[in-house]
């Protein structure tokens, strides 16, 4: 295929997608991915929410808000797998995505971090799942774990969310021009995450 007809089906991918994030249900797809994300999903919620903020900016803060409340949820649902279901679910999802290593390093941190390695790893791109999944392995206070996982979930998105509505219409001009780089660097970027796990 060549470059022009990638640019072409990328291009209509993100003008669907645009769509969709105008739309009236937008916030329930929104919604769906935070909260699979936080559990199994290998996708994080940041396009979608970017795209909802472009789309309609007066949205920012409901987008900002459904994306925590689903994702701490979703972050609960994690952490029921690692705590009870971590053999016959969480482990298969942990080898899905080869993620072994950063598990065993993030029970090692946790021993020495506590509850602040949810709030620093919250804000990375890393897979959230891991993090959700191996807090209910190690049993960490579920209040401390759901006020922590809000704290760093919610300013991530609010970030996001501020920033999108605050340079939108510059940002959607850039994705305009330099289409193949704004989606190449996307896709870097959620690589970089599930290599940082192993080092951070």
């Amino acid at each position: 295929m060549s470059v022009t007809a990638r640019r072409g089906a990328m291009q209509r991918l993100f003008d669907r997608i645009m769509l969709i994030a105008a739309g009236r249900n937008a916030l329930w797809v929104l919604a769906l991915v935070s909260f699979t994300e936080a559990s199994f999903f290998p996708i994080p919620p940041d396009p979608v929410l970017a795209a909802i903020v472009l789309a309609r900016r007066e949205r920012w803060l409901a987008a900002a808000l459904v994306c925590t409340v689903a994702s701490v949820v979703g972050g609960l649902f994690g952490y029921a797998i690692g705590a009870g279901l971590y053999e016959a679910i969480g482990r298969p999802v942990i080898a899905f995505y080869h993620l072994e290593e950063a598990f065993n390093t993030f029970q090692q941190r946790f021993n020495e971090w506590g509850a602040w390695i949810i709030v620093a790893k919250g804000f990375t791109p890393i897979p959230f799942k891991l993090v959700t999944i191996a807090s209910g392995v190690v049993h960490m206070d579920l209040t401390t774990f759901t006020v922590s996982a809000l704290l760093t979930r919610g300013a991530r998105f609010l970030i996001v969310a501020a920033l999108f509505w605050a340079f939108g219409p510059q940002a959607r001009a850039i994705i305009d021009r330099h289409f193949n780089t704004v989606m190449i660097a996307g896709i870097l970027l959620i690589v970089l995450g599930f290599v940082a796990v192993v080092y951070i």
